[in-house]
């Protein structure tokens, strides 16, 4: 099946003596022994999850998925799968919701080494003898670095370690983790996956079904951090139309980038679609489009953007991302104060508003 069909497809678990052309929701949490499908407990399995795990994994060409209550369960599910004292190779331009699991949570427990994973050196002298992971994000957020997933491979297996790619700005639409090398994919499907900023999730996805995935198995089932049968439901739904909505996000940022680039308020835009971006080839090569994330710095620092974000209509001042409506925010006041984002940098998540109306307010608000 091509990609579109088999969102549809893979994500409606009907079944056939009812006559239901959409899967109903199974609210039990628990299951009479000895049944057809091997149920069992909610925590541990349910139809509504097995379908959104059999399209996740599908989407991204795994053998395998599980699915998580959020983005950030489903991250710290790898950390938590690795052995005591590993060192993890990680972004310097990261999520802050997982870079704050891995120095808080799991302080004391493993090392971590932050660098620039756009630079193959930097990450060369980042590798020590007890290297289990490299934690890969691109794009990146909220600078959109583009990594070299197919280099960065090569590195984890020749030091026999683990490759984890946070896909979340690119969604299996445009990018493929697994087919350029690496071992595991994460995604925070609050985002593009749910598409309506309503659901909270996060997945996993394995290139294989080794004792590595099965510890993180383990995790999911043993802690607990499991979606609810309801917000299963709700994300395979979503799914099935996440190529149609990604090829509009996509072309409205594309848009608002080209308009960004050419206005005398604007210092810098971050779009890898451009050519002008410096990871622009390396996008060009992994990818099969650029997203629907664009981060611009504004000239006259936090004060102009403030005020830039607060003359918008169109772009509700809001955090999260992947939604039908248009969100900005200044990053740097989300992150806090130990963030490295400039002050001065407005991430935005391009909607599927009409782009002419997007840029007409982006324009009226820079003056």
């Amino acid at each position: 099946m091509k990609f579109e069909t088999l969102t549809i497809h893979l994500s409606n678990g009907t079944h056939e003596s009812h006559g239901a052309v959409v899967q109903p929701i199974t609210l039990s949490t628990t299951f009479e022994h000895g049944n057809e499908a091997g149920m069992l407990y909610s925590r541990a399995n349910n139809p509504n999850r097995h379908s959104l795990e059999q399209v996740l994994a599908a989407m991204e060409k795994g053998e395998d998925a599980a699915a998580f209550s959020s983005g950030n369960a489903a991250g710290t599910a790898v950390y938590q799968a690795l052995a005591p004292g590993s060192h993890i190779v990680a972004p310097d331009d990261m999520y802050h919701g997982l870079h704050n699991s891995m120095v808080q949570l799991f302080a004391g427990i493993h090392e971590v080494t932050f660098v620039d994973m756009s630079d193959i050196e930097a990450v060369k002298n980042a590798i020590r003898p007890n290297t289990a992971l490299f934690w890969v994000e691109s794009p990146s957020n909220p600078l959109l670095k583009i990594t070299d997933i197919r280099q960065i491979s090569a590195l984890a297996k020749a030091q026999g370690a683990i490759l984890a790619c946070d896909s979340t700005f690119a969604t299996p639409v445009f990018q493929n983790p697994i087919e350029l090398g690496a071992d595991l994919v994460m995604h925070s499907s609050t985002k593009y996956f749910g598409g309506h900023s309503d659901i909270l999730g996060g997945a996993l996805v394995t290139a294989k079904k080794d004792a590595f995935w099965e510890k993180i198995r383990n995790v999911q089932r043993i802690g607990g951090a499991v979606p609810s049968p309801t917000d299963c439901y709700y994300l395979t739904r979503s799914i099935r139309t996440l190529a149609y909505r990604m090829k509009g996000h996509a072309s409205n940022a594309k848009a608002l980038a080209e308009f960004l680039v050419s206005h005398e308020q604007v210092e810098k835009v971050y779009y890898p679609g451009l050519a002008s971006h410096p990871n622009h080839a390396v996008a060009a090569k992994q990818m099969h489009g650029f997203g629907g994330m664009v981060s611009f710095t504004v000239k006259g620092g936090a004060a102009a953007a403030d005020l830039l974000v607060s003359k918008l209509r169109f772009f509700a001042n809001a955090t999260s991302l992947g939604g039908v409506e248009s969100l900005i925010e200044r990053r740097a006041a989300v992150e806090g104060p130990n963030t490295t984002t400039p002050e001065n940098l407005l991430r935005v998540s391009v909607g599927l508003e009409h782009i002419d109306d997007l840029i007409e307010d982006m324009n009226q608000a820079l003056g």
